[in-house]
């Protein structure tokens, strides 16, 4: 009783109301819920803290910036939820919030559009070496297998692209990465409210803020090649999975071609089937079946472990 009323003190307020609208229908920073809104930071930000106090909205900081969505922990955030399912949709104020929201998602994409273009010359290089993307997310899918995964991880999420491509099959997603310029893109790419289920938070591959024995597969998607201690991200994620869930690796097997490591900062060039083994077992994984995509020069494999199981 005490926490439902105290939910309903933080909501009742009718800036706090438009907060909570447009935090679920995306995650935003206070800069974006300031211009949104039209108010000023300070009292934006008190707003803020007075939900986020009752466990109403989640806070998460990447670097300068702090960024709100509605919660997910089940009391709270059903609560929250229903407050904001209980708001009249022909309401003046939250329709002009929502045609601000997608101006603010507007100029997300065009920064993401420059992004890509300023970088589109680099990864067509590299995309050029080895097979289409589509034949490996198709046979990835495969892998993964048709069953509904409950927590999906994707560490070094980049552009947010596997949480999109699981996205119907995953009751909740989080995608995590160090890059900021990454991160604004992939929330742009998963803008569209059919993603609310899935979350990208800024965070480093050898110490993830992600709970023990949480999650039901890890996806590790052409990053491991830049890391200079693949046993340590494999430690990290396999701390991370449940009993007998999966990591499922897709990266380049071992190869010479030494300008990825020059021009594109990759530190190492590709990966054995008995060196992935071995870093596996190092972690606490068991090697399961391999599959692989030949290109030239590159060849693209997915390699699985599951987390293996204290007898």
């Amino acid at each position: 009783m005490d926490d439902l009323l105290a939910g309903l003190r933080a909501a009742g307020e009718p800036t706090r109301l438009r907060l909570l609208s447009l935090c679920a229908h995306a995650e935003l920073s206070v800069t974006e819920l300031t211009q949104i809104l039209g108010q000023s930071q300070p009292r934006v930000s008190r707003h803020l803290k007075l939900l986020v106090d009752a466990g109403l909205l989640s806070r998460f900081r990447e670097g300068s910036l702090v960024f709100y969505r509605l919660t997910e922990k089940n009391r709270e955030g059903h609560l929250a939820k229903t407050l904001v399912d209980l708001l009249p949709s022909d309401d003046t104020e939250i329709s002009r919030d929502l045609a601000r929201l997608e101006t603010t998602r507007q100029k997300r994409a065009k920064i993401a559009e420059t992004y890509f273009r300023e970088n589109a010359s680099n990864w067509s290089k590299i995309r050029a070496l080895h097979v289409a993307e589509a034949e490996v997310e198709e046979l990835l899918l495969k892998v993964a297998g048709s069953d509904q995964i409950g927590q999906f991880l994707d560490i070094g999420t980049g552009t947010g692209r596997m949480l999109e491509l699981f996205a119907d099959q995953i009751e909740r997603g989080i995608g995590i990465d160090t890059s900021a310029d990454m991160l604004s893109i992939a929330r742009t790419q998963l803008a569209d409210e059919k993603y609310n289920h899935l979350q990208i938070r800024k965070g480093d591959m050898y110490n993830m803020p992600i709970d023990d024995q949480s999650v039901d597969i890890a996806t590790l998607h052409l990053v491991l090649h830049y890391s200079l201690e693949p046993v340590a991200v494999m430690s990290e994620a396999a701390r991370t999975l449940k009993p007998s869930a999966r990591l499922l690796i897709i990266d380049f097997a071992a190869h010479q071609e030494e300008q990825l490591r020059t021009e594109h900062q990759h530190q190492r060039l590709g990966f054995t089937d008995n060196e992935i083994k071995q870093y596996m077992q190092q972690a606490g994984l068991v090697l399961g079946d391999i599959y692989a995509l030949e290109g030239d020069p590159l060849t693209v494999k997915i390699w699985q472990g599951t987390r293996q199981t204290k007898r």
